[in-house]
């Protein structure tokens, strides 16, 4: 009976061992968030900057400005030569009239010699001083009209060039304006208001720290059971047994294999090659980027 009993109690150890071996995960990596960095469009000084690390942003929301004083005067100044040249337009009819009124009234002349001649009163040269008269008349007209369109076009040319800088002036305008490219959390902040900024300089990081993933790696005989859009279950480690359990989706999956990071476990570690993919989770506020989780396929 006692032999029995012993035979018993060591098949529960066996079992237990066993049971507690087998984990409940599939996999294993940490929590990222699409991480942007906001950069300065313009070089100035920051007269306003109102950013602080773990702020929540909505999208397009202005959170600084940088000075736009000079981009001001510029504008103006364009403004100034832009009137300068619309007062240099000509006034065709005006200037052309006069000839147009000496070419009239040598074509009359230049008829009324044709009848004369015709009728043998007046000589065939008075007819012929009128028509070359006429042609020398028509002649200017021409070349005034080609040169007031020269003339014009060039001007309308220039007032197009200044539209083109005025409408880039507005664009530095609008880039002195600090807007979030996104909704998220303000990760890390670089620089302070008053500060002077040159372009490309880093401002500020920010994440979209609701809308988070879990970058895991498995294994390639694990790959064949997993596929995107795949509804699968994930796990915020805390530590000391703590876990809190999400939902997720199979929202990406590398399509080449990579040597396991050292960080890493997978559930067959003696393999070398794993493939990264990505769970997709909506946070209520309790996973933080970088930290530990698991997934369940």
């Amino acid at each position: 009976m006692l032999k029995k009993m012993m035979i018993l109690a060591g098949a529960a150890l066996v079992t237990a061992a066993c049971g507690g071996n087998e984990k409940d995960y599939d996999a294993t990596g940490t929590f990222e968030a699409t991480e942007t960095t906001v950069f300065a469009e313009q070089s100035g000084a920051l007269l306003t900057f109102d950013v602080n690390e773990g702020d929540m942003l909505e999208a397009a929301r202005q959170v600084g400005l940088i000075d736009t004083t000079q981009t001001w005067l510029k504008m103006m100044q364009t403004d100034a030569t832009k009137a300068v040249y619309q007062s240099q337009k000509p006034d065709m009819e005006r200037q052309i009239a006069a000839t147009r009124q000496q070419l009239a009234k040598a074509r009359q002349d230049e008829q009324r010699y044709r009848e004369l001649v015709a009728d043998g009163a007046a000589p065939s040269k008075m007819l012929d001083d009128a028509t070359s008269q006429v042609k020398v008349l028509q002649k200017q007209l021409d070349a005034q009209i080609s040169s007031l369109n020269t003339q014009l076009s060039t001007l309308n040319a220039q007032l197009s060039t200044a539209d083109v800088q005025k409408e880039q002036l507005r664009d530095m305008l609008r880039k002195c304006h600090i807007v979030t490219p996104t909704k998220g959390t303000v990760l890390e902040k670089y620089v302070e208001r008053g500060e002077f900024v040159s372009v490309g300089k880093p401002l500020f990081k920010m994440a979209d720290t609701e809308a988070m993933f879990l970058r895991a790696y498995v294994t390639s005989a694990q790959l064949q059971n997993i596929r995107i859009g795949q509804q699968v279950k994930v796990f915020a480690d805390y530590g000391d047994g703590q876990r809190k359990a999400y939902d997720g989706t199979v929202s990406w999956i590398s399509s080449r294999s990579e040597f396991t990071p050292k960080t890493i476990l997978t559930d067959d570690e003696r393999a070398d090659l794993v493939y990264a993919v990505k769970v997709a989770i909506r946070n209520d506020g309790f996973v933080k980027i970088g930290m530990y989780g698991e997934v369940k396929l």
